[in-house]
């Protein structure tokens, strides 16, 4: 199928604002497609060639696809700079420079969308002597068969953002619209598998009764489960009637599959660190019998037996070089709360089940492998679990977890079966998509960031401008991402794409027509960059309603 069909349905999509007529415009499309190409199909229109939890990346910078655009259009690349300054992104820059000097040599041969996925996974798969130049090669062969549209997309599906307003939720309800299958089924199917390439091809080779066989995989990571904010202790568990109540560690939340001899660590948004931390490989070997599983714990840094900041254990899972001395430096130990996947998947079993077995299963005679602390609360002992968050506060954890235990795991959802009562006020993830320089000392620092959440149709809309809580070695790493990840700057303005996550802290909610989420937040504070956060993971604009307090 010719790489143009995709692109034309990129165009209708990117035309509508309206959630439903794009998801329509995908399910026609999808109709068409063969079975071989779907996957390709559905993870494109995503805006990628890899699945979320791959540890592939295209791995070329904007600066080399500006000098390939540069090459095939023959101008300069500060000519490149200056469209994609001019459009606000390299794709719209590509288009521009296309249609002002169209070549002959650009139509030699109609791309097919097999070639260009292909040939954009083989960009990963490239490194050592001449590797820039190889991937140069590959680019230059695709765009220089490209017309001005299809070099904008190929150039967006490299940097992996497409700009069209498509995210997980729309690919996921064409796909149940295209192959008449229920949402419900389809959207199971995915949170299984976390692929969504798979769910369609299976939707339509299957239909509902294929995508009832799909079901968890060890070594194929899935979301996590996500709590809700406790009203309190005490009110959560007599809702519930009956709770499990747990120590809430600030670490970095990790799934842990195990897979024939492979055992592989993800972070919350799929990241496989396990190469960052070895020696947390070896410990959950000698802890776990010899089968296949899949638990889940928060991994934390500690010195001289206590947790210690967060940010250690980013450096660590950061790290590449000497990682020998960082495992002397930067102790870590696992807390083990979940067991998904043992020996066959685990998780419609109700939680209580899944605690008793994974306390079974795991040897915790080591310093370095825990079960979460944990007690079974209910009305008539509330104190105890009082106790167990002062415990934990004065630990130096983050509070406490409280878990309905007769609820099934149910990954990428957040609800009330799992709430998290902390010691500090609720923060709020966002992202951050522009900012402003300061002015007098730190006029070389971006000093003030522009943030976002998601709506219901997976865009942005911008919630606070946030200037507080930064020291300058902050904003030193802050300025240079932004720097990185710019789109255009305009004075001492500057638009970003959205990669930079950070969790803020606030006094409090107000409405506001000044921002495109109808709401702002007054005295807005950086917390942290979160790192092992992307922009899936960011609160959206109805969790800022239900927070809202007027």
């Amino acid at each position: 199928m010719k790489y143009q069909k995709l692109v034309d349905v990129y165009e209708a999509i990117a035309a509508t604002t309206k959630r439903l007529e794009k998801t329509a415009i995908l399910a026609e499309f999808f109709k068409e497609v063969d079975e071989e190409t779907l996957p390709e199909v559905v993870l494109m229109s995503l805006g990628t060639v890899f699945p979320p939890w791959s540890e592939e990346e295209q791995g070329l910078a904007d600066k080399l696809l500006m000098k390939a655009i540069a090459n095939v259009v023959g101008v300069s690349v500060s000519n490149v700079e200056d469209q994609v300054r001019e459009q606000g992104d390299i794709g719209g820059a590509a288009e521009k420079l296309y249609n002002k000097k169209a070549q002959t040599t650009f139509f030699s041969k109609p791309l097919e969308i097999d070639f260009v996925f292909t040939n954009l996974r083989k960009l990963a798969k490239i490194s050592g002597d001449r590797s820039t130049s190889r991937k140069i090669a590959i680019v230059l062969e695709l765009l220089s068969s490209a017309t001005g549209t299809e070099a904008k997309y190929i150039a967006r599906t490299i940097i992996e953002e497409l700009r069209i307003g498509v995210g997980e939720g729309i690919v996921r309800d064409a796909i149940s619209q295209a192959f008449d299958v229920e949402k419900s089924i389809a959207d199971r199917a995915h949170m299984l598998t976390n692929d969504l390439g798979l769910v369609a091809r299976v939707a339509k080779e299957e239909g509902e009764e294929g995508l009832k066989k799909l079901n968890l995989s060890p070594g194929k990571p899935v979301k996590p489960m996500l709590a809700q904010l406790s009203d309190g202790i005490e009110v959560s568990i007599e809702e519930m009637g009956e709770a499990i109540c747990e120590t809430k560690y600030d670490g970095i939340r990790t799934q842990i599959h195990k897979k024939g001899d492979e055992i592989n660590l993800f972070t919350r948004r799929l990241e496989n660190i396990s190469k960052a931390i070895p020696e947390m490989i070896n410990y959950i070997r000698n802890a776990f019998p010899d089968e296949d599983f899949i638990a889940e714990g928060e991994i934390i840094a500690t010195k001289d037996n206590k947790p210690i900041s967060f940010q250690y254990m980013l450096q660590r899972v950061r790290r590449k070089y000497n990682i020998e001395k960082a495992i002397e430096d930067v102790p870590l130990k696992l807390y083990l709360f979940d067991l998904l996947y043992f020996k066959k998947p685990m998780i419609d079993e109700p939680l209580a089940m899944r605690r008793k077995a994974l306390e079974e299963i795991v040897d915790t005679s080591s310093e370095q492998i825990n079960l979460s602390t944990m007690l079974k609360a209910r009305p008539e002992n509330i104190q105890d679990a009082e106790d167990l968050f002062n415990e934990s506060i004065a630990e130096g954890h983050e509070g406490i977890m409280i878990k309905n235990p007769k609820e099934p795991y149910i990954p990428g959802i957040r609800g009330k079966k799992m709430l998290k009562f902390k010691a500090e006020p609720e923060t709020l993830d966002v992202v951050v998509v522009g900012g402003t320089y300061g002015v007098g000392k730190r006029a070389n620092f971006i000093g003030s960031y522009k943030v976002a959440l998601q709506d219901d149709n997976e865009q942005l809309k911008t919630v606070a401008h946030v200037a507080t809580g930064l020291d300058d070695e902050t904003l030193a790493e802050l300025t240079e991402l932004m720097n990185k990840y710019k789109i255009v700057s305009k004075g001492t303005k500057i638009e970003v794409e959205p990669r930079i996550i950070l969790e803020i802290a606030y006094s409090e909610i107000v409405k506001s027509p000044e921002y495109e989420a109808g709401y702002s937040l007054r005295f807005p504070v950086v917390k942290r960059i979160r790192e092992d956060k992307g922009l899936r993971d960011i609160d959206t604009v109805d969790r800022l309603k239900s927070m809202f307090k007027g």
